[in-house]
């Protein structure tokens, strides 16, 4: 009864043609920002170390090195705040999660890339 309560409810807030992109893609996430009444698009690019949820509640990592330090970042997958998501490069990947990444450094961090 709630599960089909909350289907109908999140059947409006999900986007018809979700981005198409898998964990251990590279990928420029065009986000929305609004900075008073002005808005801009911000691209956050990184590889997908990540997802979770479902339905509306679905969200995707996204981590890249900047300046030495890692930084991680959460968007969720139906937000309209999501102009698009631009996949750069597949790669190989064995797992679900890419939380391993974290410890690495330098080169350790590159993956093997997949050919289409």
């Amino acid at each position: 009864m709630t599960n089909d309560l909350m289907k109908l409810v999140e059947r409006n807030s999900l986007n018809e043609n979700p981005p198409k992109f898998e964990v251990g893609d590279t990928v420029d996430v065009h986000c929305l920002i609004l900075e008073g009444e002005k808005s801009r698009t911000q691209v956050f690019s990184g590889t997908v170390i990540g997802r979770s949820g479902s339905g509306a509640r679905e969200m995707f990592t996204v981590r890249r090195i900047v300046a030495g330090q890692g930084v991680e970042r959460k968007f969720p997958v139906h937000s309209p705040r999501i102009v698009k998501v631009q996949v750069k490069r597949s790669a190989v990947v064995r797992r679900a999660k890419l939380y391993y990444l974290r410890d690495r450094v330098g080169k350790a961090v590159r993956l093997k890339e997949r050919r289409r």
